[in-house]
C-alpha cells in the first residue's frame, strides 16, 4: 500500500515550481491532493498530472491574500473528510528588491500577506482538520534568507523569518500530539522564482524542484517523527534551531 493512501494533503501555491512538484509527488505516494493555486487553467493541468499519476485532486483557485477564502476551504473540507493529514505551505512571493527605506509599503504587505499572515490562516483555519488526522503532518517552506539576510531583499527575509517562528510556536503547541510541523529550505532551486532574483545564474546548475519535492514529502510521510526542526535540503539533514535563552 502506498504511503500516504486515502490521505488528504493540501498543497498551496500548487500550479508550478515545487508547488507542483510536491503535488504530483505526494499524488505518487497515494494521497488526494487539494491543489491551491491563483491560475484556473494551471490548476487544471496539475489536475491532469495527479491523475495520470495514479490519483485524484481537488482544485481550489484562491488567492492566497483571501483569507475568508482559507476559512471556507476549510470549512469544505471539514464537511467533506473531517479532517487534513497533511499541510505543504508553499505559496509565496519575493517581492521587490530595494533599500529597506526604498521599498514600497504596499509591496511590503504583500509579501508578509502571502509568506506570513496566509499561512497563519491556514494553521488557525486547519487546526482541528490536521488534529484530527491521524498523522497531521505540516511543511512550511522557508528560506536560508529567514537567517542569512541578504542586502535588497527585506521585506523577503523578514517573512520567512516570521515563517520560522510561526512553525516553531505551532510545532510547540503540537508537541503533545500525533501533529508533527516542520520547515524546509530548500537552497537555490530551478524555479522560475529563483530567476526572477538571480537572473544571471545558469539553471542548469541547480537541483530541480523534482529533485526538492522528494524531500518534502517525506516529512508529510507518518513516518516521519521530528517536529519543529529546519531540513535544509543542501545540508541533506535536520538542523536544529537555537535553544531558547
Amino acid at each position: 500500500m502506498k504511503a500516504l493512501a486515502d490521505r488528504i494533503a493540501l498543497v498551496t501555491g500548487a500550479t508550478r515550481g515545487i508547488g507542483r512538484a510536491v503535488a504530483l509527488a505526494l499524488a505518487r505516494e497515494g494521497a488526494h491532493v487539494v491543489a491551491v493555486g491563483r491560475t484556473q487553467g494551471a490548476l487544471e493541468e496539475i489536475d491532469d498530472a495527479v491523475q495520470a499519476a495514479g490519483s485524484s485532486a481537488t482544485l481550489v483557485p484562491l488567492d492566497m491574500r483571501d483569507y475568508a477564502g482559507i476559512y471556507r476551504l476549510a470549512g469544505a473540507l471539514d464537511e467533506r473528510y473531517g479532517r487534513l493529514d497533511v499541510l505543504v505551505g508553499n505559496a509565496g512571493v519575493v517581492g521587490e528588491r530595494a533599500p529597506v527605506d526604498h521599498v514600497d509599503p504596499q509591496n511590503w504587505d504583500e509579501v508578509i500577506a502571502v509568506n506570513v499572515t496566509a499561512n497563519w490562516h491556514l494553521l488557525r483555519a486547519a487546526n482541528a482538520l490536521i488534529r484530527r488526522a491521524p498523522a497531521g503532518r505540516v511543511a512550511l517552506i522557508t528560506s536560508g534568507a529567514a537567517t542569512h539576510p541578504r542586502a535588497y531583499s527585506g521585506a523577503y527575509a523578514v517573512s520567512k523569518a516570521a515563517l520560522n517562528a510561526l512553525g516553531q510556536t505551532y510545532a510547540n503547541e503540537t508537541s503533545s500530539t500525533a501533529v508533527r510541523v516542520n520547515l524546509f529550505n530548500p537552497g537555490p532551486t530551478r524555479t522560475k522564482m529563483r530567476a526572477m532574483v538571480m537572473p544571471g545564474e545558469d539553471p542548469m546548475t541547480l537541483p530541480t524542484p523534482e529533485d526538492v519535492a522528494e524531500k518534502i514529502v517525506a516529512l508529510c510521510l507518518p513516518s516521519c517523527t521530528e517536529t519543529g526542526k529546519l531540513y535544509d535540503f543542501r545540508a541533506g539533514k535536520f538542523l536544529e534551531f537555537l535553544e531558547p535563552a
